[in-house]
C-alpha cells in the first residue's frame, strides 16, 4: 500500500487488547490504522458481539487504507481478536506519502483498493440477504390460512426469541421485517401478521 517509510516517524504504536473495536461500520475515517503486530476480526458487530465474521488478518497490514484511498465510510466492523499493536496515521500524513508514489504504481493501489471495496460491499450485502431469507423461510413455515383464505402468522414469542432462533440479532430482524412489509409481503400489525403475497415470499427464502 504505502511504504511506511514514507510516513512521519514520531507517530507512535498503541497497544490494545483482545475485544476493542478498531472501526465502527457507517463511520467516516480521521486517520489510517496500520497494524504492525496481532490479529484483527472483519465483521457485522450486533447488540456488541460480533454476529457475522467476513474476514481475519494479521498484521503487519493496513487495515482501513482503501475506504482511505476510495473516500468511503467504513461498510464493517474491525474488532482486535488477540492485543494488537496500531499505528493510527493522520489523512493528511497518509495522503501525502500516497502522492509520493509514481504514477503507475498510484493507480495500481487506487485499483486495488476500489475492487476491495467492492468485494466487502458485496459481502455485506449477501449476508443481509441471507438474514432476508431466513426470515422468509420462518414466517412460511409458521403461517396457516386465515378465515378468508389468505396466509397469516401469530408472533406467539418475542421478536427476540425469534431473532435467536434465527441466528440474528433483535434490530436485524425488525429491519428485515421492514424490508418486506415495505415490499408488500407481509402485512399487519401487532402479533399478527398477513401475507399477500406468499409465492414472492418463497422466492426470498430461496435466496
Amino acid at each position: 500500500m504505502v511504504p511506511l517509510s514514507y510516513l512521519p516517524s514520531d507517530n507512535q504504536p498503541e497497544v490494545m487488547q483482545a475485544g476493542r473495536v478498531l472501526r465502527e461500520r457507517a463511520q467516516r475515517a480521521d486517520s489510517v490504522i496500520y497494524l504492525e503486530s496481532g490479529r484483527v476480526l472483519f465483521g457485522l458487530l450486533e447488540a456488541g458481539q460480533l454476529r457475522h465474521q467476513l474476514g481475519m488478518v494479521e498484521g503487519p497490514v493496513w487495515l482501513d487504507a482503501a475506504q482511505v484511498l476510495m473516500d468511503q465510510a467504513y461498510t464493517v466492523d474491525i474488532v482486535a481478536d488477540t492485543q494488537v499493536s496500531v499505528r493510527r496515521i493522520p489523512l493528511e500524513d497518509f495522503h501525502e506519502a500516497y502522492s509520493k508514489l509514481n504514477k503507475d504504481t498510484k493507480a495500481l493501489v487506487r485499483d486495488m483498493a476500489a475492487g476491495y471495496c467492492q468485494q466487502t460491499e458485496l459481502a455485506v450485502s449477501r449476508l443481509a440477504q441471507d438474514a432476508e431469507a431466513r426470515c422468509a423461510q420462518w414466517l412460511l413455515r409458521h403461517a396457516a390460512p386465515a378465515e378468508d383464505g389468505s396466509l397469516q402468522v401469530t408472533l406467539q414469542q418475542r421478536k427476540r426469541l425469534i431473532a435467536a432462533q434465527l441466528g440474528i440479532a433483535p434490530e436485524t430482524f425488525s429491519r428485515v421485517l421492514r424490508h418486506l412489509r415495505e415490499h408488500g409481503l407481509i402485512a399487519g400489525t401487532g402479533n399478527v401478521l398477513s401475507l399477500p403475497q406468499p409465492a414472492a415470499l418463497q422466492n426470498v427464502a430461496r435466496c
